[in-house]
């Protein structure tokens, strides 16, 4: 349930800034707005409002909007005519004044992702340190013999402040098939440059992490078995675990950490399990029943407890970085700019088939992905959200008929050659959008259930 509220809730938000876009500046242009709609199918709601009485809608097929303006189409059959409602048709406006109007829903995509990374970077990123752990095998970073204990300052002159970091710029560096400057600070504060050759990456295998296929392992600290907070209502507070138990053994089975720990009730959803803690230095024997909670597909068990682990200790893995008000909205822009041109790329590199057609997703993933960063927390799922919106943003400048960037290019046509492109032409056009949309669709829910077959 709560990843269907999130999955409505994100394509709620971005339908609507996408069609508000369209429907502000047509009205600024001068354009008479007929309907405003939230969703396809069935209207839920409708209500009409201002001096046009524009038809506002929330339907029940939450996949999208639309935004009907009026055009000469809607007059041919009315008896009172008058050069008003000629002059406020959208086909009677300016090239110049269409172009701004079938611009202002990618842009407007846009402008929200700007505004939701402003604001996460203004309130601070928690990220985990780069600090380099174990070495993939016979991988670029292991050829090259960076050391663990190193801490990545730098990749091609972009600054890192967390593995977080890394990703992104091995990620967009792994398109070009580069060679790659990694400068790191050791232990001892000396200075080192590596050059890493991502040109064998395979950008196939999308289980993986680029970061173990560029060769690194993320240096997590060894976290104790120690129950911290306890969820109120949670299995584990009905089972009577409490604040600072350790956990020595799980079904009898010694646990050394927190990750073997979680490991063991994550096998063991909705059955019993019986734990011997040590609280205040005497053994207790607990049994708690998992609860069972989905993941990719996959049925886990959890039981509602955190774990507890000195702020002193977590400081030495884990960074938070703030940016002043205009820094902020300066990163924000980067970042939205960069996430574009990225989507894009990849978009060429599938189109070339240097990239597998496997990471185009669909609804399914888009739910599954909005549940999952809304049970990480606020922060998450507003970075979800802002990923969200630059994709829906970039997909509708893509010159394809029907998109928002098929119109953008006929209206480009007309502005060179002086003339409209012809109605037959569109119509061609057109067919051959629905083709592309549909092969695109289809695609993508393929990977969608594939992604829940495979797991």
């Amino acid at each position: 349930m709560l990843t269907i509220l999130a999955f409505i809730l994100t394509i709620g938000i971005v339908v609507t800034v996408h069609e508000y876009g369209h429907f502000q500046v047509a009205r600024w242009c001068g354009v008479k707005v007929l309907k405003f709609s939230i969703g396809f199918g069935r209207p839920l709601w409708c209500k009409k409002f201002g001096k046009d009485q524009t038809e506002f809608v929330i339907a029940s097929i939450p996949l999208g909007g639309y935004v009907k303006m009026l055009g000469e189409e809607h007059l041919t059959n009315t008896t009172h005519l008058n050069d008003q409602d000629f002059s406020r048709a959208l086909n009677r406006q300016s090239v110049g004044k269409r172009m701004a109007i079938v611009l202002a829903g990618p842009f407007a995509n846009l402008l929200l992702a700007i505004l939701l990374y402003w604001i996460l970077f203004m309130t601070g990123i928690v990220g985990i340190k780069p600090i380099i752990g174990k070495l993939v095998e016979h991988s670029p970073a292991a050829m090259q013999k960076l050391q663990a204990g190193e801490i990545i300052q730098t990749i091609n002159q972009q600054k890192v402040t967390s593995w977080q970091d890394a990703r992104w710029i091995f990620l967009k560096e792994s398109l070009n098939n580069a060679d790659v400057e990694v400068q790191t600070i050791n232990p001892q504060n000396a200075i080192k440059t590596y050059h890493l050759n991502l040109s064998n990456i395979n950008l196939e295998d999308e289980k993986q992490d680029v970061l173990e296929k560029v060769g690194f392992v993320v240096d997590m600290p060894a976290i104790p078995a120690q129950i911290g907070e306890v969820t109120m209502d949670s299995p584990a507070a009905m089972a009577g675990l409490k604040t600072n138990d350790l956990i020595l053994e799980v079904n009898q089975v010694k646990v050394g950490s927190w990750e073997a720990f979680v490991q063991k009730v994550r096998e063991h959803p909705q059955m019993p399990i019986t734990l011997l803690v040590e609280r205040n230095g005497q053994p207790v024997t607990i049994n708690v029943v998992p609860e069972a909670i989905e993941e990719k597909g996959t049925k886990i068990g959890r039981i509602g407890a955190g774990f507890n682990m000195p702020q002193s200790d977590l400081d030495k893995f884990f960074i938070t970085t703030h940016y002043s008000f205009d820094n902020a909205f300066l990163k924000a822009v980067d970042k939205t700019w960069d996430t574009s041109i990225f989507s894009l790329k990849m978009l060429g590199n599938m189109l070339l088939g240097n990239v597998s057609w496997k990471g185009m997703s669909g609804p399914v993933t888009i739910a599954s992905y909005a549940g999952q960063s809304v049970n990480m927390g606020i922060k998450a799922f507003v970075g979800f959200l802002a990923l969200i919106s630059i994709s829906i943003g970039v997909l509708n400048l893509l010159p394809i008929p029907i998109l928002d960037g098929g119109h953008f290019m006929y209206y480009m046509i007309e502005f060179f050659t002086g003339h409209p492109v012809s109605e037959a032409v569109m119509n061609i056009g057109q067919r051959i959008g629905v083709l592309i949309l549909l092969f695109m669709m289809v695609l993508a829910f393929y990977n969608d259930v594939n992604r829940l077959i495979t797991g």
